[in-house]
């Protein structure tokens, strides 16, 4: 029970946190130690010790203290009353040592005196606590300063502890149970879903205003991506007293420290691993805020086992060891103390997450990481720009170069190639990679000048220390263990002495501490790579399974059967922890790959058959297997990659890019197609398997579409069956789906459902698009429920699914609920008028939705009204489509009023509403009030020339609108003339459209006019406006002058040569044009010409299009070259 009220005494929440930031601030913690020693020396016994006195002190201990301070005269019965009447514990110590220090130094000397003659842990801890943190944290800081150089990457934003940690829900299914580099490479090296970001200062602190500091915290992360350096640097930062200062003791371990021990208590541990520590049950008591990290779960050489582990309470009883860890995580032992453990993913399973209370995620590097290492690493900017091309090219090596410490091998080994004269042939596949990095390692130790006697014996020794690592690393890699004991090395032969040449220190570590020495290899890859060097030349002599280390097996002789062996094993291997064995000991069957080991491997020769032979093995491969394609599966593709037989892989790239899958795909297009998903540049942004899939192909990749971003899986004809594959896609716990378009397909109502109970725990998915599908109002419904609990998606796509009202009521439903949505597309499914008040009814509360598409819904003027109603309180609404909606004037008069009350609204099309004359002007008298529209499409209105008369007068004095489309509205050269003159005067207007408008030449003029004083037109638009040569010639002189207009349109009108003359002149003074499109303007082959010529002294145009202009295919060829020779940067269209 005392115990209980220390704890709780530094629990006290009312006086030992408050709130700053993202999390608490220990208001008692502050770094021991900071008076100097000669401040000390003048300082008395109480004031040195006030900090552990008030953490310490117990009522129990006080009244002792107090009853023994009357007994020696140093307090009176007045000053003992006085101090109780302090109120809190911690008052009432203040009080008390407030009056001893009035009576220094006897005052002082008493309590010094009791305190170090007493036996209570709590004066022990007062006495000792503050001197043993202070040479606790010198041990460290000395222990871990050695080691600062070899955690550095030079570049401060590299650093693990600059990357801010991922706060996770817990591992996903692909974390727990496949391969480090499978996990980066199906998710191509980004980032899995987090709750949040958590910044390395706060990795202990509690995440909320109730929450508590986590007891138990697991951190998890590929191998090499830097646990063990943010370790290293956390104990750092702590013993300079930068982070976490209310702990006082911080207890690192490794696990492979840990394998070298058998039976021992905790107290035992603790004192074996930091002997300074005198009195390890100090340390361990609950009174001390005390943080065990142990490190690298994944290294330890003992399953934990929490269902059958027996129970210890008692630091100092002896269990074994493995016990002890489980104990310490579980809590049973030292429930006080915090627990920081760090894993690899696929073993951190292991610890039940019940007693997790926070998972955290080290993220890799980005690809601007990877180009900051780059620049930083390398001088010669030359190199890493080429370094960067290659990665570029190679998606698999920049994927891999995620992982830190890969990115440091492929790098290093890619400077040295370069170094060396090697910018041709620098590798194409991981195996060429590891096999340059390992030769150049072993380079480095060869003796200066090269004498043929010394470097034969350098070679031997190599050759010697390359294939004892290799069956050191192989039979590792089967019982994966990962850290090596110096008994294990001599057993395999290996030669310690050896380990310190360059090979050796190039490609092993070695690690030491109080406790124990290890090694491990550089990272688990090079592992991996010295395995299959070894199994590849051990299997073309071995006469029984390699596989058997000491048990008898049945006789194997010859490559082939090995190599069948091996892949066996790798397939049959649930973790896939031999994925990338697999694949280094295929490609060592390519010559080019096993080249730079020629001098270390007794490789023998090859003549190719035995290349040639495993590819058509390993191709058989994938047809076979499941119905479903897994991981093993596409592993057997990277073989092949490896390999270099790359023939079934470019086809269905080629077909993946042509889009052109569709009624091709077997089970081994399948598995090379999940295979590219990973790698190919075509499914980085964007998987578009538009027109490609079946039920039959989504069930074979379905395990691997999860981790596709953006899926487009457009015109397969689905139907409500497919819908429930999906359904279980976007419902998997490692889904990484953010955009999904099912368009065109043939969905109905139950797909809907199904796509709808996914929807329910998706967190994922923001973008769904349903457009051209059967939905129908009932598969509306479906989906509104699960869009009214759905909090992530911001984007959904209906149109043209026959939802009716009904489906529009229980949108709206949504509308009112919803949170996330921002857009939302009901375009083409007959909700009519009553639908469209249903939604404007909600669009008077919610202030999320910024998109509404109601265009070809028969709302008449009846739903016109109700949103216009909408309108007057809704400002957060910014785009809103009536297009062919039946609008007439009535519909127009309530629209145009809000308009004037609305702040909101950026963009509104109108399109073909027939709106007249009357309508025009309704718009034009709010275009004068309004100050927020910019965009407004009134194409095919029937406005004539007074209606756009009107429209032109508001244009000259509103400054907000940056657009007006005009096409279709019967518009001559009187309103076009008002127009220009509204040009002339506004000063936001970019971009007018008044195609199809029989304007002719006196209206182009018109606006030519215009173009010589305007300065903010970016784009005109007169297409089919009978323009002709006059005209023509008038735009020609306009673009002399004006310097702001970027794109022309002049198609089918009838500008001839003459008119194109014109043009050409302008052009070549013109500097702002970049497109300008002549098609079907009867140029004929000299006005071609002209232009052709004029782009000689023209290089900003980027777009010309000549096209049906009555040149001829050898004028066209003779035109193109021309404006390719003059403007090379020119896409023309002839």
């Amino acid at each position: 029970m005392e115990r209980k009220a220390h704890y709780d005494s530094i629990l006290d929440r009312s006086k030992r946190i408050t709130w700053q930031g993202d999390c608490y601030v220990d208001l008692q913690s502050t770094p021991c130690c900071v008076i100097s020693k000669g401040e000390k020396e003048d300082t008395g016994w109480i004031q040195k010790h006030q900090h552990p006195l008030q953490r310490f002190m117990t009522t129990e201990f006080l009244v002792e203290v107090m009853s023994h301070m009357r007994t020696k005269d140093m307090l009176s019965a007045v000053e003992e009353a006085q101090v109780k009447a302090a109120g809190p514990l911690q008052d009432q110590v203040n009080v008390l040592a407030s009056i001893l220090t009035s009576k220094d130094p006897q005052g002082s000397d008493a309590l010094q005196a009791f305190m170090e003659n007493s036996d209570s842990q709590v004066s022990q801890l007062i006495v000792m606590h503050d001197p043993m943190v202070k040479e606790h944290k010198e041990v460290l800081q000395q222990r871990y300063d050695a080691q600062k150089d070899r955690d550095s990457v030079g570049h401060p934003s590299l650093s693990v502890s600059s990357r801010a940690l991922l706060l996770v829900d817990g591992l996903s299914d692909l974390q727990q149970k496949e391969h480090d580099v499978m996990q980066v490479e199906a998710t191509r090296g980004g980032r899995r879903n987090h709750l949040r970001q958590l910044g390395f200062t706060k990795l202990m602190d509690p995440l909320t205003r109730v929450s508590v500091n986590p007891r138990v915290s697991l951190t998890v992360g590929v191998a090499g991506i830097g646990k063990t350096t943010l370790i290293r640097h956390f104990v750092r930062q702590w013993t300079q007293g930068a982070i976490c200062t209310d702990l006082s003791f911080v207890l690192p371990f490794s696990f492979w420290e840990l394998n070298s021990l058998d039976k021992l208590s905790a107290e035992r541990l603790v004192k074996l691993a930091f002997p300074h520590l005198t009195d390890p049950s100090l340390v361990l008591s609950g009174s001390c805020r005390t943080l065990f990290i142990l490190d690298g779960l994944d290294e330890f050489r003992c399953p934990l086992n929490f269902a059958d582990a027996a129970t210890c309470t008692d630091p100092k009883r002896e269990v074994s060891i493995d016990d002890l860890v489980t104990n310490i995580i579980r809590g049973n032992l030292l429930p006080g103390a915090a627990v920081w453990v760090t894993s690899r993913p696929a073993v951190a399973s292991l610890i039940p997450a019940g007693l997790v209370d926070r998972v955290t995620e080290i993220p890799g590097f980005s690809a601007k990481d990877i180009q900051t290492f780059l620049n930083h690493c390398l001088c010669e900017k030359e190199f890493a720009s080429k370094i960067w091309a290659h990665l570029e090219a190679h998606k698999f090596l920049m994927v891999m170069s995620y992982i830190p410490c890969i990115c440091w091998i492929v790098v290093d080994t890619l400077k040295y190639l370069l170094q060396s004269g090697w910018q041709d042939s620098l590798p194409r596949t991981c195996t060429e990679l590891y096999a340059h990095f390992c030769a150049m390692k072993a380079e480095a130790s060869e003796p200066r000048g090269r004498e043929p006697v010394k470097m034969e014996q350098v070679h031997g020794n190599n050759r010697r220390l390359l294939g004892s690592l290799g069956r050191l690393a192989f039979y590792g890699l089967l019982k994966h263990k990962y850290t090596f004991s110096e008994q294990d090395l001599r057993a395999y032969g290996v030669d310690l002495p050896s380990t310190q040449s360059s090979l050796g220190a190039g490609v092993l570590v070695r690690e030491e501490t109080a406790v124990s020495t290890a090694y491990r290899f550089t990272h688990l890859t090079v592992q991996e790579f010295l395995a299959a060097t070894f199994y590849h030349v051990s299997s073309k002599r071995a006469i029984f399974d390699l596989f058997s280390e000491s048990a008898v097996s049945w006789p194997k002789i010859g490559f082939q059967n090995h190599f069948r062996s091996a892949v066996q094993h790798s397939q049959q291997a649930d973790d896939g922890h031999l994925d990338v064995f697999m694949r280094f000991l295929t490609g060592l069957l390519c010559p080019v790959a096993a080249k730079p080991l020629a001098g270390l491997l007794a490789l023998g020769k090859d003549d190719g058959n035995q290349k040639a032979w495993a590819a058509g093995f390993l191709q058989g491969l994938l047809a076979s297997g499941g119905a479903v394609v897994s991981l093993r599966a596409v592993n057997i593709a990277y073989c092949l990659q490896e390999v270099q037989h790359t023939e079934l892989l470019r086809s269905v790239e080629e077909g993946l890019r042509a889009g052109s899958l569709g009624g091709t795909l077997t089970r081994a297009h399948c598995v090379v197609l999940a295979y590219l998903l990973h790698v190919s540049p075509e499914c980085s942004e964007e998987t578009n398997l538009t027109a490609s899939l079946n039920y039959a192909t989504v069930k074979c990749l379905l395990p691997q579409l999860l981790y596709c971003s953006s899926l487009r899986l457009e015109n397969n004809h689905f139907k409500d069956d497919v819908m429930e594959l999906l359904g279980s896609l976007l419902s998997g716990k490692d889904c990484l789906i953010q955009k999904i378009s099912l368009a065109e397909n043939s969905i109905g109502n139950k797909g809907a459902k199904a796509l709808s109970r996914a929807l329910l725990v998706n967190r994922t998915l923001t973008t769904l698009d349903l457009r051209s599908n059967n939905i129908g109002s009932k598969g509306a419904r479906f989906l509104a429920e699960a869009l009214k609990m759905n909090q992530v998606i911001v984007s959904v796509n209906f149109q043209n699914n026959t939802i009716e009202e009904e489906g529009a009521q229980a949108l709206a439903e949504v509308l009112l609920s919803n949170r996330k949505l921002v857009s939302l597309n009901v375009q083409k499914n007959s909700i009519g008028a009553d639908g469209a008040k249903r939604i404007a009814e909600a669009l008077k509360t919610n202030r999320t939705l910024t998109n509404l598409i109601l265009c070809s819904n028969q709302l008449g003027d009846k739903g016109t009204v109700a949103l216009a109603q909408a309108l007057t309180v809704n400002h957060t609404l910014l785009s809103l489509h009536l297009q062919s909606n039946s609008i007439s004037n009535k519909g127009m008069t309530a629209l145009t009023k809000a308009l004037k009350l609305n702040r909101g609204l950026v963009s509104l099309n109108l399109r073909e509403n027939s709106i007249g004359v009357q309508g025009a002007k309704d718009m034009a008298h709010a275009l004068q009030a309004n100050s927020s529209l910019q965009d407004l499409d009134l194409t095919a209105n029937l406005l004539h020339d007074e209606g756009v008369q009107a429209i032109a007068g508001a244009v000259k004095v509103n400054q907000a609108l940056t657009s007006l489309h005009l096409q279709w509205n019967f518009i001559k050269s009187t309103a076009t003339k008002a127009l220009a003159m509204a040009l002339r005067s506004n000063s936001t207007m970019q971009l007018l459209d008044l195609q199809e408008n029989a304007i002719g030449d006196e209206g182009v003029i018109f606006l030519a006019e215009a173009l010589k004083i305007n300065a903010s037109l970016r784009t005109l638009c007169l297409q089919g406006v009978s323009a002709g040569k006059s005209g023509a010639v008038a735009l020609g002189e306009a673009l002399t002058v004006n310097n702001t207009l970027h794109t022309l349109d002049l198609r089918g009108n009838s500008v001839g040569m003459q008119g194109a003359k014109g043009l050409a002149n302008a052009l070549k003074r013109n500097r702002s044009l970049k497109s300008l499109n002549l098609q079907e303007n009867s140029l004929g082959m000299d006005g071609a010409i002209f232009i052709a010529t004029a782009l000689k002294g023209n290089h900003q145009l980027t777009y010309i299009n000549l096209q049906g202009n009555g040149i001829g295919e050898s004028g066209a060829k003779v035109i193109s070259d021309a404006i390719r020779t003059n403007s090379s940067d020119c896409v023309v269209e002839i």
